[in-house]
């Protein structure tokens, strides 16, 4: 028995719904909900915007006909993010503000007297023809207004053919749920940030103790993600790396002020003493069931264990130490010695590469020394981009002037 139009439509619908529940990065959303959107209807481009208070924001947007004409690469450059008010000067704008749904069959003809008009720079920028037009208002559980899905050209046999209602009740359907869906990832996404941005934070207080910027993590962990890029990691492996390495020196946090502060060399007692930050650090981050801090505790235990085997909590030796341990020496021993700190000023950068060089086989593994050595332009371009300034330093020397700072 053959299945009705409606009811393949039914069941399309329901299958992406089900998609929309399961996707919680919010890019990726979006790009699936415009996708789908475009199927359903045979839409050839489309574009999605999110409500930011009182302002439509640009996020993604895809044609295919200029796709398979300009190519990708050409296409993304196109698409530049851009912000909007919400008001009658655009059709999508005029969508938000009065929660409409608009079929135009043809935007040359929309009469003059329209509360709406198009904008046609688009068009002008890319030799593409817009002709049919469906925006359609995304509202959340409560009904508010999170953003708008505007497709264009529906197309039937190759031929530019206004939206049919059908295809409108499709598209209004598949939006209804977007806007939910939307709104959940948004809140997964503001709940991961607040979750990374902790993590940044508790990074930062350890060094602030050790009287080291915030900039030396972020320096020692951008360095950590480009030697993963060249291991050919998986952007998700790269991107927890980064996040995990923040944590490496958080065991400082229970150094006496005595011992990590001290401005001369540590007798031996009180250099076993400095070493133990690693185990601190280990046992502060454990029994996490989040990947990053399960990864963190590692690099926490494992960024002091050299690859002769002298390093320490452990001694670990060569392969024996974890990839993280083995990634984030190189980084931290870099930056250390390439960056300035409240009691020495930092190396040349031959001198820097020299010591280097000798840590090959007996701090460092040579494969990876030799992969960052190849991207060492790119660490120059982190060095200056969270360069130390003079003023860094001045929360540590003048701390009877310390003050609130401004957001």
């Amino acid at each position: 028995m053959e299945r009705s139009p409606n009811s393949e439509a039914f069941e399309d619908l329901l299958n992406v719904g089900i998609a929309l529940s399961s996707i919680h990065d919010l890019q990726k959303l979006l790009g699936f909900i415009l996708t789908e959107a475009r199927r359903l209807t045979r839409a050839d481009a489309g574009t999605l915007y999110l409500v930011k208070e009182n302002k439509l924001v640009f996020k993604v947007s895809q044609c295919q006909s200029l796709t398979e004409r300009l190519g990708d690469p050409i296409m993304e450059r196109q698409y530049q993010s851009f912000e909007m008010p919400i008001s009658p000067e655009s059709i999508a704008g005029y969508v938000a503000l009065t929660r409409e749904v608009l079929n135009i069959p043809d935007v040359r003809r929309i009469p003059a007297g329209s509360p709406y008009r198009y904008n046609s720079s688009w068009d002008e920028r890319t030799g593409y023809e817009t002709r049919s037009m469906l925006v359609i208002p995304m509202r959340n559980k409560d009904g508010k207004i999170v953003g708008v899905l505007q497709l264009i050209n529906a197309l039937n046999k190759g031929e530019v053919v206004p939206f049919a209602g059908a295809s409108e009740k499709v598209a209004t359907s598949l939006a209804s749920q977007a806007g939910v869906a939307i709104e959940n990832a948004a809140l997964t996404e503001d709940l991961q940030q607040a979750h990374l941005d902790t993590i940044f934070r508790l990074g930062v207080a350890a060094e602030y103790r050790d009287k080291e910027t915030a900039n030396h993590i972020k320096r020692m962990s951008h360095f950590s993600a480009l030697i993963a890029e060249s291991l050919k990691w998986p952007q998700d492996e790269v991107e927890r790396l980064f996040w995990s390495s923040l944590m490496h020196d958080v065991g400082k946090l229970g150094i006496p002020d005595a011992i990590l502060q001290k401005p001369g060399p540590l007798t031996p007692e009180e250099r076993q003493v400095m070493e133990l930050h690693s185990i601190i650090g280990g046992n502060i981050l454990k029994g996490s069931d989040a990947r990053v801090l399960k990864q963190a505790r590692l690099v926490a235990l494992t960024h002091h264990e050299r690859y002769d085997g002298k390093g320490y909590p452990r001694r670990l030796k060569a392969k024996r130490i974890p990839i993280e341990g083995r990634i984030t020496i190189l980084a931290d021993v870099f930056d250390a010695l390439s960056s300035r700190r409240v009691y020495k000023e930092a190396l040349p950068e031959n001198e820097v590469l020299r010591i280097i060089e000798e840590g090959r086989g007996a701090f460092f593994d040579p494969e990876i020394l030799t992969l960052f050595l190849d991207r060492l332009e790119e660490a120059r371009e982190i060095q200056n981009r969270y360069g130390d300034r003079p003023e860094d330093f001045d929360k540590f020397r003048n701390l009877d002037r310390v003050a609130i700072e401004e957001e």
